[in-house]
């Protein structure tokens, strides 16, 4: 089998595990007792948000380790613009993931919120001049996301950043799929909140982190006893932070030499794949993209079922986001880039990690299209 659905999840690394075992059997402590047991708890939660801020190019202070993405998006987008707010407003795409929409859907349906979605262009771009049109003197924060989940668009969000400083305004990027493949230093990108989850760069699922810069208020969405700086109430996953820790530490050493490779090997596959079926098209930009990922579409077929042809070659792989799976709409990321509903439903994404070779997407071209010519009833060229 080749797993191509990196962009879902990952594998836990060995690496990983072994780190985060100790945290799991004999030093299980709660971090917030005052013994000895916990305060080595306590320890390892320091060390690992350390590691953490030392991967984003922040203070330790300013990490909240979350369950995940989508807890961090939340914390970023609701705690954000209830802390502080400038204004009722604002500013986001609608290609984000489902956990920001769903934030800003929240804002706007129980705190009277407005929204400006910033339309993409057909490769999924995001203008800086429309988003700089779109800022307003009320907008008490703009969220855009780094590299899309589904088609792999990297957005200019230092140049977006900065439009929005520009009206002191707060900016979050949504950087989950980012993560291992793209740098994160927050300084360069000029963000002011960041999200992260450990299941997409070897850690386990269950884990994530939000940065928010120095001072900027946040309003908890979880309330208790005051953990995460009062940020983020709950006992600490202390072995799951150590695993974040260690899985990004992990994914940014040969991260440019690896990346360099991916996207070499990406591209030779997406020739292979457009050659194999001409009315393929490749969705999200030809160049600024993540390395690792390559969604097309194939008109005249169904994504779901070339899904079940490719997996009985061998391959595993996706029709977009996994937090999606089994609606019966078609992708709203798709839909913003003007494809048309039907085009849409046959969607595919191949999102790999670095454990998978040039050669192993050389050899699963050919089962892409022997799959879509089997769903288009072309009929597979080796039967």
């Amino acid at each position: 089998m080749i797993y191509l659905d990196a962009a879902a999840t990952s594998a836990v690394r060995r690496e990983v595990l072994e780190a985060m075992w100790p945290y799991l059997t004999g030093d299980f402590g709660n971090p917030s007792s005052h013994h000895t047991v916990g305060e080595s708890a306590a320890r390892a939660l320091a060390g690992a948000r350390a590691a953490v801020a030392q991967w984003l190019g922040c203070r330790p202070g300013e990490v909240t380790f979350t369950s995940g993405g989508t807890e961090a998006d939340n914390l970023a987008i609701k705690g954000i613009a209830l802390a502080a707010p400038r204004g009722r407003h604002l500013v986001t795409t609608p290609i984000e993931h489902e956990a920001v929409l769903a934030s800003v859907d929240y804002l706007v349906r129980q705190h009277g919120f407005e929204v400006t979605f910033v339309p993409v262009d057909a490769a999924g771009l995001v203008s800086p001049d429309v988003f700089a049109a779109a800022l307003r003197p009320d907008t008490t924060l703009a969220s855009v996301m780094l590299a899309n989940n589904e088609v792999g668009t990297v957005q200019p969000i230092a140049a977006l950043a900065a439009l929005a400083h520009t009206h002191g305004i707060p900016f979050h990027t949504d950087a989950v799929q980012a993560a291992g493949w793209l740098d994160l230093d927050v300084g360069a990108l000029g963000v002011d909140a960041l999200s992260v989850s450990g299941h997409k760069i070897g850690a386990p699922k269950g884990i994530g982190a939000l940065f928010v810069r120095g001072r900027i208020p946040v309003e908890p969405v979880l309330h208790g006893g005051g953990q995460e700086r009062g940020r983020r109430s709950g006992t600490e996953n202390v072995a799951g932070a150590v695993a974040l820790a260690t899985a990004a530490r992990l994914s940014t050493g040969a991260r440019p030499a690896v990346a360099a490779a991916a996207s070499r090997a990406r591209d030779a596959f997406v020739a292979a794949v457009l050659a194999e079926i001409p009315d393929a098209r490749l969705t999200g930009h030809p160049s600024e993209r993540l390395p690792a990922t390559a969604s097309f579409v194939f008109p005249g077929t169904n994504g779901e079922t070339v899904l079940l042809e490719l997996e009985r070659r061998g391959v595993v792989s996706s029709s977009g986001s996994a937090c999606a799976a089994g609606s019966e709409d078609a992708s709203h990321v798709l839909l913003a880039l003007g494809y048309s509903d039907d085009v849409a439903r046959t969607a595919v994404r191949f999102s790999w990690g670095a454990d998978v070779s040039a050669a192993d997407l050389a050899a699963v071209a050919p089962a892409v299209g022997d799959a879509v010519r089997e769903v288009a009833g072309l009929g597979d060229r080796r039967g």
